[in-house]
């Protein structure tokens, strides 16, 4: 009986052991930091600088994002998702004003969002992860908190 314990025991740690490799072959995981020169931003101003932060825990991801907009304020904004497809809150002040946010994997290294401000929607994203895992490009169409059509591609250098 004691062997068995031990044995269980073992299998146990071992698995939480291996958690943290398991995330870390999880693409989008890591801190991402924006290449400006790379992104392309029309109808709404180009950040300065951004970094993306995403964690994984459980079945759940959080995003944080912090970086200086084009007018030299802060950019703070973040969100805990699952990849579900449904409606999650986003707090801070993100892009275009969205409040809610909803994901879907498509694949291991491909997501697409919707960004909803009050229940519309006011963008569409999809992200892609280079095959090597280095570079992330989120491609974003939508209305900015003016009301006219906006459209940027952010390319981002995992660090």
């Amino acid at each position: 009986m004691k062997r068995l314990l031990g044995y269980f025991a073992v299998l146990i740690l071992s698995a939480v052991a291996c958690a943290p490799i398991f995330a870390q072959n999880d693409a989008i995981v890591g801190t991402w930091k924006m290449d400006a020169a790379k992104s392309k931003y029309t109808g709404v101003p180009a950040p300065k600088e951004l970094t993306r932060t995403v964690e994984a825990s459980g079945d759940s991801y959080k995003y944080t994002y912090s970086g200086t907009a084009a007018d030299g304020s802060s950019i703070s904004y973040g969100f805990t998702v699952k990849y579900d497809g449904k409606d999650y809150p986003s707090t801070g002040s993100a892009p275009g004003g969205f409040d809610m946010i909803a994901i879907k994997r498509v694949n291991s290294h491909e997501y697409t969002a919707t960004q909803k401000k009050g229940g519309k929607v006011m963008g569409t994203a999809k992200v892609v992860i280079s095959k090597d895992g280095k570079v992330s490009t989120i491609t974003v169409k939508g209305t900015g908190e003016d009301g006219k059509a906006m459209s940027y591609t952010s390319v981002y250098e995992k660090q």
